[in-house]
C-alpha cells in the first residue's frame, strides 16, 4: 500500500525542513568555533577535512565545493603558515596539501572545539551511526 501523494509531500517537506535546520545549526556551530581561532568557516572546514596529505581536488570534494573556491581557502591557510603545497609523490602535475606543525596543532584544537556542544552531541554513537546510514542512503540513491 502506498501513501497518498499529499501526506507524502507533507512528510517530505517536514523532513527537508529538519535536514535544512540541522545543516544551519551545524554551520552556525562551525562559524562560532572557527571565529574563536581566527578562522573563517571555510578555513575551519578545510582544516577539519585535512586528515592527511591530499590534492586540491580531494579537498574540494571533501568540502563539497568547487576547486577554485578551495584554492582561495588554501591560499589563505598557506599565508597563515598552516598548510604547505608539496610535490605530489606520483603525479608531477599535482601538488599535495600538507598541514604544517602549526596547522596540525590548530586542527586538533579545532576538532576539540567542534566536538564540544555539537548539534549532534545529543545523539548517542549508535544514533549517530543510524542517522549516518540513513543520510548516506538518501544521498547515494539515484
Amino acid at each position: 500500500m502506498t501513501t497518498p501523494p499529499e501526506p507524502q509531500a507533507i512528510a517530505e517537506r517536514q523532513l527537508c525542513g529538519m535536514v535544512n535546520g540541522l545543516a544551519q545549526r551545524i554551520g552556525e556551530h562551525v562559524r562560532e568555533r572557527a571565529a574563536t581561532l581566527g578562522l573563517t568557516a571555510p578555513q575551519a572546514t578545510a582544516l577539519r577535512e585535512m586528515s592527511g596529505p591530499m590534492t586540491m581536488r580531494e579537498l574540494a570534494e571533501r568540502m563539497s565545493c568547487e576547486p577554485s573556491n578551495t584554492t582561495f581557502v588554501v591560499d589563505k591557510l598557506e599565508k597563515q603558515g598552516l598548510v604547505e603545497r608539496r610535490p605530489h609523490p606520483t603525479d608531477r602535475r599535482a601538488k599535495h596539501l600538507v598541514l604544517t606543525a602549526e596547522g596540525a596543532a590548530l586542527r586538533e584544537r579545532l576538532l576539540e572545539l567542534l566536538a564540544a556542544g555539537s548539534p549532534l552531541a545529543g545523539l548517542s554513537p549508535q544514533e549517530q551511526r543510524v542517522l549516518h546510514g540513513l543520510l548516506e542512503q538518501a544521498v547515494t540513491r539515484p
